[in-house]
């Protein structure tokens, strides 16, 4: 089988050893019923990791996400999502066809919400109004930026929150990126939101899960509500156990991946006409655009593919790349050698053809 540079996500991972072990030799039991040590023992880690008094193991981020609003809302009311938001844009609609709630979503450039257009967005008290029933973050930010959200702007959105009375989740899928980039706790990021959620598949490369805490009443609410949906698990303690193994092993490998990411966009950033802004990797996630390039995008993505490059794309001009686990500094290289080649045969080409 041919070896590929798969740079689509961190999502592409594949479970080390030690944690395809933790799947088979995992001590499992029914966890409808409460009876699944290993899930349960997942759950209080992460609640510990968080600062949070209790947490759920879910299926994925989406669902986690979901379970927090339909928690957390009624029917007919109104939730703050920024517009390039994960819960808004790639969750196929769930906001209106589970909750049934409607959605009123602001701008975060650069990864920084706006106080004054954040509570200009509350809707007031009123016969006409949809009642604002829940503020909902992300962290790290934007579909395909990976931008950190500064400490004290979501502080401030808390306060804000605490001042109208409405709750505030996190969708944290890579709140562990954010903590390596910014040199804080996770428990100190997500202190002061209700409800956070955080995925065990992306940088922490597990292969299955995510999960969702507040305090224990919140998660009693969503456990069952998690149930309602079809999310109730048997013997899960095999999905859960690597899950375990993530949290304990691979925090460190998030600071290689930001790392190498550095490397990814200097190195793409100095490649003929590519627009690349390392001063927008934050994380482990590198954008570039060829609007000044003389190719389509699936054309350019087509060729990165036959050298064994697999990017994604994210507009009519532009592809996102993401570092992570078994990525090394050596792909990296040949990535950007590979994206130079191409484009220096689109000069070339276009040379010949004026000939």
């Amino acid at each position: 089988m041919n070896k590929f540079i798969d740079l689509r996500s961190d999502t592409v991972t594949q479970p080390p050893k030690a944690m395809r072990e933790a799947m088979y030799s995992a001590v499992v039991g029914d966890d409808i019923m409460g009876e699944d040590p290993t899930v349960r023992e997942l759950e209080m880690l992460s609640a510990s990791l968080l600062g949070k008094e209790d947490a759920l193991f879910v299926t994925s981020g989406t669902m986690g996400n979901q379970i927090a609003v339909m928690t957390l809302t009624n029917r007919g009311e109104e939730v703050i999502v920024g517009d390039t938001s994960h819960i808004y844009n790639l969750e196929v609609g769930a906001l209106a066809a589970l909750s049934q709630v409607q959605t009123r979503s602001i701008e975060v450039p650069d990864g920084v919400y706006d106080i004054k257009k954040m509570e200009a967005a509350i809707q007031l008290k009123g016969i006409q109004y949809a009642k604002t029933s829940l503020i909902c973050l992300e962290n790290t930010n934007n579909l395909n930026a990976g931008l950190v959200v500064p400490l004290e702007n979501i502080n401030a959105i808390c306060d804000l929150a605490k001042k109208h009375n409405i709750p505030v989740h996190l969708d944290g899928a890579r709140i562990f990126n954010a903590a390596a980039a910014s040199k804080k706790s996770v428990k100190e990021i997500v202190k002061n939101v209700d409800t956070v959620m955080f995925a065990l598949t992306k940088g922490l490369a597990a292969p299955f899960g995510a999960i969702l805490a507040g305090d224990k009443e919140f998660i009693a609410k969503a456990r069952w509500i998690k149930q309602r949906i079809g999310g109730g698990f048997r013997q899960a303690g095999f999905l859960a156990a690597p899950g375990i193994v993530a949290l304990n092993t691979m925090l460190p490998q998030l600071e290689v991946d930001h790392k190498n990411a550095q490397i990814l966009g200097q190195g793409l950033s100095k490649v003929g006409r590519l627009k690349v802004d390392p001063s927008r990797i934050h994380t482990n996630i590198v954008t570039a655009s060829l609007e000044d390039l003389p190719i389509s995008i699936d054309a350019f993505l087509g060729r990165l593919l036959d050298k064994g490059i697999k990017a994604k794309k994210i507009s009519d001009t532009s592809f996102r790349m993401v570092t992570h686990y078994g990525i090394d500094e050596n792909d990296l290289h040949e990535v950007i050698a590979a994206v130079e080649y191409i484009i220096e045969s689109l000069s070339m080409e276009g040379n010949n053809g004026k000939r």
